[in-house]
């Protein structure tokens, strides 16, 4: 049986494989590979399909889910992959799943390719972000090496799914766009399991009017007929038509949080472990720096409150009471919101949560109830304290909204935690000036300071592109990282930017009120203070040094 499915995986093998050269002292490279591949000997352990989220690349923690890029975390939060559980949901049990997390484990890279010797998968899938480029695809290269099939998906391949697939001769196929039916498309045609959906999973098949198997008469799969999917055929990238979304999010499985390492994911100010639950995909929002439109565009999808808290009891369940609603903008939906808050009371689950959300999407009757269903913190993308820059970027929301809004939840009981933008189109070192004297005068619990990002795809990666503001020598790797900027304005260098960071952090956290903040941070929770501790540091270590930089 094994033979047989190894045949089926290899019979894809002639769209990657090096030419062969021939004579009398060449023997015929594909039988090598072929044979060699077979041999690997295979055993319970082994998977069909590997979910990863790799080794971070300096041994730090980072950003990394489906929703978000590959920045690191000043605050040492633990981001759950919960992407990677919906995922595994989708494709169990027809396919054999396991989910490693390498960043949340510590996982280094030694380690980790134990693991894949350990695993043996036929497939290999991970996220692939702009900042974590190479580092990603390193593991893309160990998993090949081992016989595995590669697959990214993201918010990087989606918008250049080409330009990757060309780079990166060790992936095989990239998912663009919302990647949760394409790997199983994808799985259940390469495995010949087609036949083995259940009746919930084809329903969300069947709910595209243009559907349709992709066999060709001949009885082989037809990888030209996998909407959503980029690949390679005899050399050359072909890029397959864009798979709709999903339509109604409450078809999807409930996530499989039990294969993660549900106890390892931290959050500031939270004591405990914690997790997401996604809650709607999509926002309507027009904002030109943000990576979210470029996976689900300017729709919205939104999960019934019945269903949020079935998959909350879920997690009761496994023993957390700390959750983070997961979505681009959670409070976009009035009515969800305030089901889910009422379900929440009457049902008495007693859980702690957190969500983000738009100042000019929230009113004071809403933040009341939240506070009232457990609501302990809100993170807002306040970005800015100049209207001109705000408008210029279409965020929509001005600083004469942000106050009240955060007053609101104040006055609630919820913490509030800001974050600002430095260097969008626009800025100057008196807009940055004034974006940090507006910052001091909001009541913020947590404030952090992040230079602009023009991630690919988006409209203010078009911007950059046009205007020629991309710095030389620019690699994907400094795209969102606090040590360097790809940007570099005619007014304001990247060196600039990365002072201006500083000393924006600096000079609204070494104050009374943050310096309380930060402490009660480090005994939040005995279990992660000497994790808490080493954020401190790190964050006055980053804040009290200039890098080089000529501040003067």
């Amino acid at each position: 049986m094994a033979n047989n499915r190894s045949d089926r995986v290899l019979d894809n093998l002639g769209d990657r494989r090096i030419p062969v050269l021939k004579g009398p002292n060449f023997p015929n490279a594909d039988d090598i590979v072929k044979e060699s591949l077979l041999s690997i000997p295979r055993t319970e352990e082994t998977v069909d399909i590997l979910l990863v989220n790799p080794p971070t690349p300096d041994g730090g923690l980072w950003i990394r889910t489906q929703h978000r890029v590959g920045r690191r975390t000043r605050e040492n939060m633990v981001w759950p992959q919960v992407s990677l559980a919906q995922m595994a949901a989708i494709l169990s049990p027809t396919h054999k799943v396991k989910i490693i997390d390498a960043n949340a484990e510590r996982i280094g890279w030694k380690e980790f390719a134990e693991l894949l010797d350990q695993y043996k998968p036929y497939y290999y899938m991970t996220q692939v972000t702009a900042p974590t480029l190479e580092n990603d695809m390193y593991g893309c290269f160990l998993a090949k090496a081992r016989g595995a099939k590669t697959i990214a998906f993201g918010t990087h391949v989606t918008p250049i799914p080409r330009e990757t697939l060309i780079s990166y001769p060790a992936l095989d196929f990239v998912l663009i766009g919302e990647p949760d039916l394409t790997i199983r498309d994808l799985l259940d045609h390469l495995e010949r399991k087609v036949d083995q959906r259940s009746p919930e999973i084809q329903k969300m098949f069947d709910k595209d009017p243009h559907y349709e198997l992709a066999f060709s008469e001949d009885g082989k799969v037809d990888l030209g007929k996998i909407k959503g999917l980029g690949w390679r055929r005899n050399g050359e990238i072909v890029l397959n038509m864009p798979r709709p979304f999903i339509a109604d999010l409450d078809d999807l499985p409930i996530p499989m949080h039990e294969d993660l390492p549900l106890m390892k994911y931290r959050m500031p100010l939270i004591k405990g472990p914690f997790t997401f639950i996604v809650t709607s995909r999509g926002c309507p929002a027009g904002c030109t720096y943000c990576i979210k439109h470029v996976s689900y565009q300017y729709g919205l999808r939104i999960r019934s409150p019945k269903l949020l808290m079935e998959e909350m009891w879920k997690l009761k369940k496994l023993g957390i009471n700390n959750i983070h609603m997961y979505a681009d903008l959670f409070t976009v939906h009035r009515d969800q919101v305030m089901e889910l808050c009422q379900r929440m009371i009457d049902e008495e689950i007693n859980i702690k949560w957190t969500c983000n959300s738009r100042v000019d999407f929230v009113d004071e009757e809403m933040l009341n109830l939240m506070a009232k269903a457990g609501n302990r913190l809100i993170s807002w993308g306040i970005e800015s304290g100049n209207e001109q820059i705000l408008r210029h970027a279409r965020k929509g929301a001005y600083p004469d909204k942000v106050e009240r809004a955060l007053r609101w939840a104040k006055n609630a009981g919820i913490m509030n935690w800001g974050y600002f933008i430095i260097g969008l189109p626009g800025e100057t070192e008196e807009t940055i000036r004034q974006t940090i004297d507006f910052a001091k005068k909001l009541p913020l619990d947590i404030a952090l300071f992040h230079v602009a990002a023009p991630y690919p795809g988006t409209p203010f990666f078009f911007e950059v592109v046009k205007n020629g503001w991309f710095r030389k020598g620019t690699r994907w790797e400094q795209v969102d990282m606090d040590k360097g900027t790809v940007l570099d304005y005619p007014q304001l260098s990247a060196e600039r930017l990365l002072y201006w960071q500083k000393k924006a952090f600096r000079e609204w956290a070494f104050r009374p009120g943050p310096m309380f903040t930060y402490l009660k941070m480090l005994f939040t929770d005995f279990a992660t203070m000497k994790s808490a501790l080493s954020v401190g540091l790190q964050h006055v270590a980053w804040a009290s040094t200039d890098s080089g930089i000529n501040i003067e």
